[in-house]
């Protein structure tokens, strides 16, 4: 998956970071998971996530099944097509524009991300279809990953596309966390939180789940289509009204929540409902995974390794500072490693938007760590961070995130560049072009979260000359 990508990156740190965050991506492939996780011996399907195992004779069921939707849904797919072959009588896969797979067996529609359209709604209303054409006897197999919330787009009924559209801005600019975020989405819509598991129920579902939530938890993850939703209606009233969204609703959001909170709309499905008996969620792949991964390809590259947390969250500017600090108690005091060392994190920040410019959360991180490397008198000549998205996608924009070293550093010099205009403006990916610092892998077709890289003192003449 890597060497497309990292083809440009090929000296000094540069070239650690990419080997370091290609492991994580490696890690992550769909087909390299579903490799681990699925097997199949004589009719029986095992499904081992490793914390729990799943395993069926597939005669019992009159037909599979295979439903999907996600960044990653296209390529676990085809991992199962792969796997099960003439098995599989058909289904619908959803995933980003520009992210499909070549499938033979289900049918594979497009869809918008992160802002849902119209292409989003039909394709959600198609695998609701499927989904509700099921029966006791068949088997359902669910590949779901990040990006689910947007691409499997159904309004509840009183709402349009366009009122979903507009909520969906507001909460992506909020700087809200993607719990509170996906909460609401729960609530204006007709297959979130658990209501897929409504549309297959009885049929057998088996869903294959790829985490882009800190936690892991599987009721976030793409909005818990299959899973229990523990909140209320008066939980995504409280978040709309406690982050100022509430006045800004249009009539017919503001009813439906009106509605909701009164009792007057049904909640979402709740434990304990008998919907999800016949129904399987097993996670197959975490952002914890694609560090150990990361770690295990620094140490083999001569870093000492701390992986210091697969949680981080937070302002993204703010947490670029955090990176800083360790980069100068690295150097100076060596701790918590000695050079030549690596910092490891995942998770997901966020960006408050004040500006009008283009980035996205990762280049809003890298942005913001040259910034406090300035401010701090860092020497970059011995420092390289990192930060990206594992999708390949860091906001609307084609890039997966930033890098900074001391090449970034010079090209925003002899660009006449100043950081802290850049960030007024949240413009990290103009500056981040300009000065020969973006990340751009293109789509990766899996989705666990961002990483961040830190290496610092390593080698010269191990590493290669400082680009």
């Amino acid at each position: 998956m890597m060497e497309n990508w990292a083809s440009a990156l090929t000296e000094g740190r540069r070239a650690d970071l990419a080997r370091i965050f290609g492991a994580a991506l490696e890690r992550a492939d769909p087909l390299r998971l579903m490799s681990r996780c699925l097997s199949l011996k004589g009719e029986e399907l095992v499904i081992d996530s490793g914390a729990t195992q799943w395993r069926r004779d597939l005669r019992e069921f009159r037909r599979i099944v295979l439903l999907g939707f996600g960044k990653a849904s296209a390529r676990m797919a085809l991992a199962l097509e792969r796997l099960l072959g003439d098995r599989i009588e058909g289904g619908v896969v959803i995933t980003k524009r520009g992210h499909g797979e070549k499938l033979s067996r289900v049918e594979l529609l497009e869809a918008a991300h992160p802002i849902p359209d119209a292409s989003s709604e039909g394709a959600a209303r198609r695998l609701l279809a499927v989904a509700r054409d099921t029966n006791e006897n068949d088997l359902v197999i669910n590949c779901i990953s990040g990006g689910g919330s947007s691409l499997l787009c159904a309004p509840a009924p009183g709402l349009s596309l366009e009122d979903k559209r507009e909520l969906y801005t507001a909460l992506l600019a909020s700087g809200l966390p993607i719990e509170a975020v996906n909460c609401v989405r729960k609530h204006i819509s007709a297959v979130k939180g658990g209501r897929l598991a409504e549309a297959l129920y009885p049929a057998t579902s088996v869903n294959l789940i790829l985490s882009d939530v800190i936690g892991d938890d599987l009721s976030s993850i793409a909005s818990g289509p299959t899973v229990p939703d523990p909140s209320t209606w008066q939980d995504a009233a409280a978040i709309l009204a406690d982050s100022g969204m509430m006045a800004g609703l249009t009539p017919a959001l503001r009813r439906v929540f009106d509605e909701g909170t009164a009792g007057l709309r049904p909640e979402t499905s709740k434990p304990g409902d008998a919907i999800f008996e016949p129904c399987t969620n097993l996670l197959v792949g975490t952002n914890r995974l694609s560090l150990a991964a990361a770690s295990d390809a620094a140490e083999r590259l001569g870093y000492a390794t701390l992986v210091l947390t697969s949680r981080l969250q937070g302002e993204a500017r703010e947490l670029s500072r955090l990176f800083v600090a360790l980069a100068l108690d690295i150097e100076t005091e060596g701790i918590p490693l000695s050079a030549p060392a690596c910092i490891l994190a995942g998770g997901e920040s966020t960006v408050t938007l004040r500006g009008k410019g283009t980035g996205g959360r990762n280049q809003e991180m890298a942005l913001a760590f040259l910034d406090a490397a300035n401010d701090a008198g860092l020497d970059l000549s011995r420092v390289a961070f990192l930060s990206g998205a594992t999708d390949g996608n860091d906001g609307p924009t084609d890039a997966a995130g930033g890098i900074v070293d001391a090449a970034t550093r010079r090209g925003a010099a002899e660009a006449r560049l100043r950081t802290k205009t850049a960030l007024a403006a949240n413009d990290s990916y103009a500056f981040l072009k300009a000065a020969g610092g973006l990340l751009v892998t293109g789509p990766t077709n899996t989705n666990v979260c961002d990483i961040q890289v830190l290496v610092v003192g390593a080698d010269s003449a191990r590493a290669g000359p400082e680009t």
